[in-house]
């Protein structure tokens, strides 16, 4: 089953981008207890494989899982704890859209057994590849970096005030990675006057980024939470979604290019 859950392209450098919110698969039986809204898949963080497509090239591993976030999201602690307190949140089987309205059909929101099943089935092969891949990139170069891909709708009320900057960097407050390599992405964000930027803002990074950035085990983790009007039309973010701009791409690739390089150059001085 983990085959047909995930892919994942092992590549020669330090790197491994994770994408966790770019499936769109819904198995029959979940899809059957979701409102008929759902299925438009309106929380995706679409076309982001394609969006850091060129990371292969800079010799990267790339993580995609094939079903969507309302499957089960796996950017989420197993034991369902909020990452965000004090703030709305959506869980690790999410019950409700980003906007605060309800997923599931009146009687059909998954139970306990139903919840563990889909973590079995869908969460954990895919942390089980993250963290063997992790393992492999540290055993051949000394560390590793992970970069987590994410994007959103710019404005979402229900999850926070105001206007999302275009790019959000987020290390845990720090914590996931070296303090050098922080500034160096901080820098990167600084030197460019095309998108609004913030460091360790509304979004700090996620579960994936929490747990397994790990400095003092030579693992280095870093998210990036995008604004989707970075790269598409995203007043059309559900199906039938929009297309990637190509003028919007353009300004946007050469940013994320310069912050995947400066993790590759930051990795090599460090040695």
């Amino acid at each position: 089953m983990s085959e047909a859950v995930f892919s994942l392209e092992r590549g020669t450098a330090p790197l491994l981008v994770s994408l966790p919110h770019v499936g769109t698969a819904i198995a029959d039986d979940v899809a059957s207890a979701l409102v008929p809204r759902a299925h438009a898949l309106e929380d995706t963080d679409w076309h982001l494989a394609e969006v850091y497509g060129f990371a292969r090239e800079l010799g990267a591993s790339v993580l995609v899982p094939r079903f969507s976030r309302y499957v089960i999201d796996l950017n989420r602690p197993p034991e369902n704890a909020p990452m965000y307190p004090g703030a709305n949140n959506t869980e690790l089987v999410p019950t409700r859209f980003f906007d605060g309205d309800p997923l599931y059909r009146e009687g059909r929101v998954p139970d306990e057994a139903e919840i563990e099943r889909r973590r079995e089935t869908y969460w954990r092969p895919y942390h089980d590849a993250l963290e063997r891949e992790l393992r492999r990139l540290v055993a051949l170069h000394g560390r590793a970096i992970l970069w987590d891909g994410h994007s959103i709708q710019a404005e979402v009320p229900w999850l926070f005030d105001g206007r999302l900057p275009d790019l959000n960097l987020g290390t845990a407050g720090g914590a996931s990675c070296a303090p050098a390599l922080r500034a160096d992405l901080t820098d990167v964000l600084a030197a460019q006057s095309s998108f609004s930027h913030v460091t360790d803002g509304r979004f700090k990074g996620g579960y994936i980024t929490r747990r397994y950035g790990r400095p003092h085990d030579n693992v280095h983790a870093v998210q990036l939470e995008m604004a989707l009007s970075t790269y598409m039309d995203e007043r059309y973010a559900a199906f039938p979604v929009a297309p990637v701009d190509p003028m919007r791409l353009a300004h946007l690739r050469p940013v994320l290019r310069s912050l995947l390089q400066a993790t590759l150059d930051w990795c090599a001085d460090a040695r």
